[in-house]
């Protein structure tokens, strides 16, 4: 059965974007007579409200949109990612390291000749400070990255599907593992505060979920071959992927969750309706699924 999921943070107010993101995920499973579920990405207890994650539950009501079983809330799983962290780290793929993002940005900035700055998924490429041979850090606060080189050392390329507009044709998506080192360096699973990063975290709770295709915007097409990566390390199923298009405002910029001119609450206090919302984003009326 077809599985899919929408996983908001709860650091602010729903706009249009994550309606279109929401919207397509759970018509698509339900079209198929699949399963739509819900998960709150609420790791960073200093920036997530309870009054927001009960907006977002009003306002995906409020479009029509039913989810199925209980609420996954990330802030509830650390033993899960210590359990993948644990596991990861019994093969000899995680490191310590100390280094803030003022150490990685000063290591990038020092003299290089013939060197170019290079920026992955999560900002400038780690310069490799504490990779082993150079480091052993042994500070329980220290955050742990994945040893990329002896991640990819049993792994010539990385491989998931990606499902076209149309929903039905499926195309595979393929990164060779050199230049996957060099386009996403070693990047942090777990933070100094032991909190799971953002791509440990997904990869383990859309497999604790069975998702079967991951609907989301294409500002994540670049983090998908970590998932990809991370999910063969861990033994875990490759979903079918979607990246689909971003809504953007009237100059073209990708919506924010900061940005509350967009925010859903804002069009429903206006007197919005379900498919107001739906023909702002380019999607027909609500039919029956």
């Amino acid at each position: 059965m077809i599985r899919t999921r929408f996983a908001p943070s709860s650091s602010g107010l729903l706009h249009l974007g994550h309606a279109y993101s929401a919207i397509i995920a759970h018509d698509f499973a339900r079209r198929q007579g699949g399963a739509f579920l819900l998960r709150i990405e609420d790791l960073d207890q200093s920036r997530t409200r309870p009054e927001w994650e009960a907006q977002i539950f009003d306002d995906l009501a409020w479009l029509g949109l039913t989810w199925d079983g209980p609420v996954l809330r990330q802030s509830t799983r650390s033993a899960a990612y210590e359990v993948a962290l644990c596991s990861l780290s019994d093969h000899g793929l995680l490191y310590g390291c100390a280094c803030s993002r003022r150490d990685i940005a000063e290591a990038a900035s020092a003299p290089q000749e013939g060197v170019e700055h290079i920026w992955g998924p999560d900002g400038l490429i780690y310069p490799g400070t504490c990779r082993p041979p150079k480091s052993s850090m042994t500070d329980d606060r220290a955050a742990q990255r994945l040893n990329m080189t002896a991640a990819l050392s049993d792994c010539s390329k990385i491989v998931f599907q990606e499902l076209a507009t149309d929903f039905q044709t499926a195309v595979n998506h393929i990164t060779n593992a050199p230049h996957f080192i060099d386009s996403i360096g070693d990047i942090v699973l777990s933070r100094r505060s032991g909190d799971a990063a953002y791509h440990l975290a997904v990869v383990v709770d859309d497999a604790a979920q069975h998702i079967t295709h991951v609907v989301r915007g294409a500002d994540l097409l670049s983090a998908t071959p970590i998932h990809a990566l991370l999910q063969h390390l861990l033994s875990y199923p490759t979903p079918i992927y979607h990246h689909h298009a971003l809504i953007r405002d009237p100059a073209g910029k990708r919506l924010a969750k900061r940005d509350d001119a967009r925010a859903i609450a804002k069009f429903r206090g206006e007197g919005a309706s379900p498919d107001d919302i739906r023909a702002m984003v380019g999607l027909p009326r609500r039919s029956k699924l």
